[in-house]
């Protein structure tokens, strides 16, 4: 397994001073020296010409990995211009922040419902020696393993729960499933010197073939939950109006005049429709 190591570099500008020093000593010296010292002043020149491809760029965030004919020699992360060794071979890497967005996915959740779903990956290289030497391309190992483990957890949790169910579900607990993605995400690409910052859901809704059929169900759990609410209001208020009947004393009302007053009072408040009331001008019985 290979883990980054520094790689040693000079500052390029000075290299320059320095090569050009030699460069124009050497071409002095084969215009001017006798034939021994012209023929080391060639050998020299042309050492100084090889050492000219020593030099190279690294930018801020970037990592140049450096290799000798195919032994990793560590990664230069000092930005500028350097130079170093010039039959070293020199492989750029981003270390700045990605993110990567994946497809729409279709998955079947923990119920067996097929849902559409997809997810954003933000992501970095921390370790450039496992980037390039781990994987065979860490770009494209990013966005299948990403994809593979949003699919896993997919099956793991329901789209939504039913009344008696308190599993973690994919609409209800957004933030504790993104953790948990990102935390998937990150077991899966530590070994190619990722880091995963951040991981989010981007898209999550029905497949279309049961959207539909969903939707209703949804309604209908509306409803019902509207209705419990309209049904527990409507008999609180009915309890305080007998009661301050009674306190009061306003009238005096048997069980069955009580029942009555609680059928009515119901139907008034529980109703969909507003109530149409009958004037009684005629005795309380």
């Amino acid at each position: 397994m290979h883990t980054e190591i520094d790689g040693k570099s000079r500052s390029g500008y000075l290299m320059i001073l320095v090569l050009l020093a030699f460069q124009g000593m050497g071409v002095f010296l084969i215009i001017t020296g006798p034939m021994p010292v012209k023929l080391l002043a060639l050998l020299e020149s042309i050492v100084v010409f090889i050492c000219w491809f020593g030099l190279y760029m690294v930018h801020p965030n970037q990592g140049k990995v450096l290799q000798l004919f195919g032994n990793y020699k560590g990664t230069d992360r000092s930005p500028g211009l350097r130079w170093n060794n010039p039959l070293y071979s020199k492989r750029a890497v981003s270390l700045r922040v990605r993110n990567f967005e994946s497809g729409r996915l279709k998955v079947n959740d923990a119920n067996g419902n097929p849902i559409e779903i997809a997810a954003v990956i933000v992501w970095r290289v921390v370790d450039t020696a496992e980037a390039v030497f781990e994987v065979d391309d860490y770009e494209h190992y990013v966005t299948i393993q990403s994809e593979a483990a949003l699919r896993n957890l997919t099956t793991s949790y329901p789209y939504e729960h039913d009344e008696d169910d308190h599993r973690l579900t994919l609409r209800g607990h957004s933030s504790a499933i993104a953790e948990k993605l990102r935390t998937e995400v990150q077991e899966r690409l530590g070994k190619a010197g990722v880091d995963v910052l951040e991981a989010r859901l981007s898209h999550l809704a029905y497949a279309p073939e049961i959207a539909q059929a969903m939707l209703q169900r949804q309604q209908a759990s509306a409803i019902l939950a509207a209705r419990r609410l309209i049904v527990k209001g409507a008999v609180g208020m009915v309890k305080d109006a007998i009661e301050q009947l009674s306190a009061e004393q306003v009238v005096e009302l048997d069980d069955e005049r009580k029942a009555a007053m609680v059928s009515n009072l119901l139907v008034v408040l529980c109703g969909e429709h507003n109530a149409q009331p009958i004037l009684n001008a005629g005795s309380l019985y």
